[in-house]
């Protein structure tokens, strides 16, 4: 079953944002600092494809994304709902 994003939250760092999630995506921390690091877990690959996206954390029923800082945050946020929605 995909994901939804229920809501999108800003965080201190304007460059990260937490995504909120219809259900658990994660139980114990996974957290990714640079786009190679989640070449082998699908759901990393698939958001670090995104253009701007440098950094991700995963844990309960959250994720928070982290960009470079001159990636506009309305066309990470399409995608994103994008590529966990389509992914189960």
């Amino acid at each position: 079953m995909p994901w939804k994003v229920v809501a999108f939250e800003t965080t201190p760092n304007p460059n990260a944002i937490k995504c909120v999630l219809d259900r658990p995506i994660a139980a114990i921390p996974r957290s990714y600092r640079a786009p190679g690091d989640g070449a082998d877990d699908e759901i990393a690959a698939a958001l670090f494809a995104i253009e701007g996206v440098r950094n991700l954390l995963f844990l309960h029923d959250w994720v928070t994304v982290g960009k470079s800082p001159d990636a506009p945050w309305p066309a990470i946020k399409r995608a994103v709902k994008r590529e966990l929605g389509r992914l189960e």
